[in-house]
């Protein structure tokens, strides 16, 4: 199999996959190799950058800021410094949550699991509530 980068007289850009170079022509002559976005049938080879490894003797790359590496890393810490600074209250938490927003109790930050269902009650009835990007462990389960 061969994949191509191809792109229509729109220049939309896409990928196809093809047995062959061969096949891809005879797909392309006979107009059946179309875009995904527009739909047109005709269709060149576009540009593409070659895949070729790294030297293995190179120093690893510095992550830039602001990439999506660093932003990743930058949420990730942001989220362990809240884990901290709020209590697991494992799976009430859907009640703890409406209980807090309703002013029953007053102790700050939690944070524990729900299931979809639940979430969209808490939100159809305003409580603010906000996925963890990452997942975290009940605290008997960590080592």
């Amino acid at each position: 199999m061969i994949v191509f980068d191809l792109r229509c007289t729109q220049a939309h850009v896409f990928e196809a996959w093809f047995a062959s170079t061969t096949a891809y022509e005879e797909q392309r002559e006979r107009g059946l190799v179309s875009c995904p976005t527009c739909g047109d049938t005709v269709v060149e080879k576009a540009v593409m950058a070659p895949n070729v490894g790294a030297k293995g003797n190179r120093a690893p790359a510095v992550v830039p800021p602001g990439s999506p590496a660093e932003v990743l890393r930058q949420l990730a810490s942001r989220q362990a410094e809240l884990l901290r600074r709020s209590r697991w209250v494992g799976s009430d938490f859907a009640a703890e949550a409406r209980a807090l927003h309703e002013g029953e109790r007053s102790e700050g930050a939690i944070h524990g699991q729900a299931s979809a269902a639940e979430v969209s009650e808490l939100i159809e009835d305003g409580v603010p509530v906000a996925p963890l990007l990452f997942p975290v462990a009940p605290p008997d389960q960590i080592n």
